[in-house]
């Protein structure tokens, strides 16, 4: 896992089964269901898990009403874009790339590294899309770090001969670091785990959906526990 990497709650729904529970309640409910004393926490969450997804039952409208929101930094550009094609459910907003130059200078007058503003993958054998493996060795990556470090200088001169900085970061690598606010229903984040979650998907995004996780096991306990033993890592098709 790369050290920068970072997932913070910033905000949730409060009681996020409980409302699970009010919405699936209301399906079936011959009354007005606010009227009702509901279960406590844990015991709708119990309750979602039984009546709602255990047996794979498959309705999973309850499940788009709790939100929650979190802050991601330091991942690689490439992760905001596939993060960004799941957008049922899912609401992005990203570091401009236009606004947010000065951590690019700083790669030059040697206030950060390179490894603090670019994404450099960690040192390890990997595999190419056809299964062939390689080796990404200690010296391979000095080397890209080290190109790293040229390109912020040839950014640095761009906007010196009065480039704008969305022309000039055409000449940086792809996977410039981005912190980004994301915020996802209950619902869209089981089916962002479904997809990016599983063995096969990049490991960045991978790892993005490992930090995730204690997020999610916190705020949704009896759910979460349901979901690391029927779904997690299974890459089943999402709900």
């Amino acid at each position: 896992m790369d050290t920068h990497f970072r997932v913070e709650t910033l905000a949730r729904t409060e009681h996020p089964q409980t409302l699970c529970w009010w919405a699936m309640h209301q399906d079936y409910s011959e009354g007005f269901v606010c009227t009702e004393d509901p279960p406590s926490e844990p015991e709708a969450g119990s309750s979602v898990v039984k009546h709602l997804l255990a047996g794979e039952r498959g309705h999973y409208g309850p499940l788009e009403h709790p939100q929650i929101t979190f802050n991601v930094g330091w991942f690689p550009h490439s992760v905001m874009q596939q993060a960004r094609t799941h957008r049922v459910g899912v609401s992005f907003d990203v570091q401009s790339g236009r606004y947010t130059s000065q951590r690019i200078l700083d790669v030059v007058t040697g206030t950060r590294t390179p490894d603090e503003v670019f994404y450099v993958r960690p040192v390890g054998t990997y595999r190419d899309r056809q299964g062939k493996s390689y080796a990404y060795t200690k010296s391979m990556r000095i080397l890209d770090l080290e190109e790293c470090h040229k390109a912020a200088n040839i950014y640095a001169s761009k906007l010196g001969l009065g480039y704008s900085e969305e022309h000039a970061r055409g000449m940086l690598p792809f996977d410039v670091r981005q912190h980004f606010v994301v915020s996802f229903t209950l619902r869209a984040l089981m089916h962002f785990l479904d997809l990016r979650s599983k063995k096969d998907a990049q490991l960045e995004i991978q790892q993005l959906c490992d930090l995730i996780w204690p997020h999610f096991e916190r705020w949704v306990p009896a759910i979460a526990t349901w979901y690391a033993t029927t779904r997690l890592h299974r890459a089943r098709l999402a709900p």
